[in-house]
C-alpha cells in the first residue's frame, strides 16, 4: 500500500504505508532514540505530531503490555526508514502493525528519513500531511499551508477527572498535563499516596487536597496555551514544595515571571546530555520537547539556573531562590532512556520531608 508524505514546503516523500488506513496532518518531528519505540509512541507529549524516528530499524522486538507510557497514544503519525513486520523477543505480544491498527495511528516506511531529518534540522520542524498515494498533490498542499496547528493539545490529553493511586507516604498532588505513566510510577516506587488530577485544576481545590508536595507532569505544545494552570503555580508557589518535569518546568518559569520561546526542531531522544552547575556532573537523559525557557528572560526573577544542555546552552533546570521548588526540562524518569537522574524524585522526596520537619516545628 503505497502512500506519501507531504511537507509544507512542498516536498513529496512516496513510501510504504502501514498501521490504520487514515489521512492525517500535524507537525513532523523527528526522535533520535535508538530504541523505546513504544515508550514514544504511547508518550502523550506527542500530541498532535508525526514523529519520525532517526534509528533505521523499527518494530524489530514487537509490543509488551509492560512498557506503555499511556492508555491511549495521541500523536498522528509513525515515519519510520525500515519497518520489521515478524518482531522477535521474548516479551513481544504483538507487532507494531497491529498496536497502530487498533489505536488508528497511521504509518509510513520505505522512506529516506535521514534526508527528512537533516531538512527539518535546517528549516526546522514544519507542517507535514500523510495521505493515500492517489489524491491531488497539489490540493493537499494548499489545503497542508491553509492549516492551523491545534492549541488545546494539554486539553486533550490529560485525565477529565482525580484520581488516587494510593500509597502510605507523602502526599502529592499531581498535576497531568499529558503525564507519563513513568512519574506515577516513579512516585509509586518510594510509597507517595498520590492523586493525579486534570490540568485545570484549581489552586484552592490542590490546597483541599493537603498536599505534601506538587507535581507539574510533562505535557504537549506551547506553554502559553495553557494560562490557568501558570496561575494556579503562583497560587501555590511558596505554600507546597514543587517538582516539575517538561512543560512543567516551563510553565513554573513563566508562574515566576520568565519567558519561553519555541525552538527550532527541539530535543527529542534519549541520549541528550545536560550538566549539573553545582556538581559538575553531566547526565544523559531522555528528552521531548519543542519549547524551552528563554535565559535572558530569568535575570528578573527570584530563579537560579541549576542546569543546562550541554549540545546547545538552553535552560534544563531552575529552582526558586525563597521557596522549595525546582523543575527539569528532561525525563528523570527516562522510559525510553536512561535513568540517571532519577535521584531527582529523591531530592523531591527529601525537600518535602524538611518542609513537614519545619511546620512540626513551628507548630
Amino acid at each position: 500500500m503505497k502512500r506519501q508524505l507531504i511537507l509544507d514546503d512542498g516536498t513529496i516523500l512516496v513510501g510504504d504505508g502501514f498501521g490504520a488506513e487514515v489521512d492525517t496532518m500535524g507537525e513532523i518531528v523527528f526522535n533520535t532514540s535508538m530504541t523505546g519505540y513504544q515508550e514514544i509512541l504511547s508518550d502523550p507529549s506527542y500530541c498532535g505530531q508525526l514523529v519520525t524516528l532517526t534509528y533505521p530499524l523499527i518494530g524489530n522486538y514487537g509490543i509488551n503490555r509492560d512498557d506503555f507510557e499511556s492508555i491511549t497514544p495521541a500523536m498522528k503519525a509513525f515515519i519510520v526508514r525500515e519497518y520489521a513486520e515478524f518482531p522477535s523477543n521474548w516479551r513481544s505480544e504483538s507487532s507494531l502493525d497491529e498496536l497502530l491498527k487498533v489505536k488508528g495511528i497511521p504509518a509510513l516506511a520505505g522512506i529516506d528519513t535521514r534526508m527528512l531529518t537533516r531538512k527539518l534540522r535546517q528549516h526546522g520542524t514544519m507542517k507535514a500531511m500523510l495521505c493515500d498515494i492517489d489524491v491531488n498533490q497539489e490540493e493537499m498542499l494548499l489545503k497542508l499551508k491553509a492549516s492551523k496547528l491545534p492549541t488545546d493539545q494539554v486539553k486533550q490529553v490529560s485525565t477529565k477527572t482525580a484520581y488516587p493511586s494510593p500509597g502510605r507516604g507523602f502526599r502529592v498532588v499531581l498535576v497531568d498535563f499529558g503525564m507519563k505513566h513513568g512519574i506515577l510510577r516513579e512516585l509509586n516506587k518510594r510509597d507517595c499516596d498520590v492523586i493525579v488530577v486534570p490540568y485545570n485544576t484549581s489552586a484552592d481545590e490542590i490546597r483541599s487536597l493537603k498536599p505534601d508536595g506538587l507535581m507539574l507532569s510533562n505535557g504537549p505544545g506551547d506553554p502559553k496555551d495553557v494560562p490557568s494552570a501558570i496561575r494556579m503555580i503562583q497560587e501555590l508557589l511558596g505554600e507546597i514544595p514543587i517538582f516539575g518535569i517538561c512543560l512543567g518546568h516551563q510553565l513554573f518559569a513563566l508562574a515566576s515571571g520568565a519567558d519561553t520561546f519555541k525552538m527550532k526542531f527541539g530535543h527529542r531522544g534519549a541520549n541528550h546530555p545536560v550538566k549539573d552547575l553545582e556538581s559538575g556532573r553531566v547526565y544523559l537523559t531522555s528528552q521531548n520537547h519543542g519549547y524551552a525557557v528563554r535565559e535572558d528572560s530569568l535575570a528578573n526573577t527570584r530563579l537560579e539556573v541549576t542546569q543546562v544542555a550541554v549540545n546547545d546552552g538552553t535552560n534544563e533546570g531552575l529552582k526558586h531562590k525563597d521557596y522549595p521548588a525546582f523543575t527539569v526540562q528532561y525525563h528523570p524518569e527516562a522510559s525510553p532512556g536512561p535513568e540517571d537522574s532519577n535521584i531527582l524524585f529523591d531530592q523531591f522526596l527529601q525537600m518535602m520531608k524538611e518542609e513537614k520537619r519545619k511546620e512540626l516545628t513551628h507548630a
